[in-house]
């Protein structure tokens, strides 16, 4: 079994910056892609950022040049910088994980709220 424990969220005002943590521990054999997605209230969870083993990243067209994301492969965590905030970004942020067996793991979800 696979935990992950996000940390970083809170409130912050329009053109801030957060930065949001994630740590993977448990029967991790083989990762293949780590990331971030979120969920705003009456919507779908969407992807934010990936990062996949080999370092290759994908980003929504919404956070591109705003959000960066970073992997530590030898600790298994995963950090996303988000600069220049926008109340649109206000949302629960879930770290997820996809082995290189296709199993999906998903954090508790961290609260993101940006507001003046």
């Amino acid at each position: 079994q696979v935990q992950l424990v996000e940390s970083g969220g809170g409130l912050v005002q329009p053109g801030g910056s957060l930065r949001l943590s994630c740590a993977a521990s448990g029967s991790i054999y083989s990762i293949y892609v780590m990331g971030w997605y979120r969920q705003a209230p009456g919507k779908q969870r969407e992807m934010v950022a990936a990062i996949f083993s080999g370092g290759t990243t994908n980003y929504a067209s919404s956070v591109k040049g705003r959000f960066t994301i970073s992997r530590d492969n030898a600790k298994n965590t995963v950090s996303l910088q988000m600069n220049s905030l926008e109340p649109e970004d206000t949302a629960v942020y879930y770290c997820h994980l996809r082995s290189r067996a296709l199993r999906d793991y998903w954090g508790q979800g961290t609260q993101v709220t940006v507001s003046s």
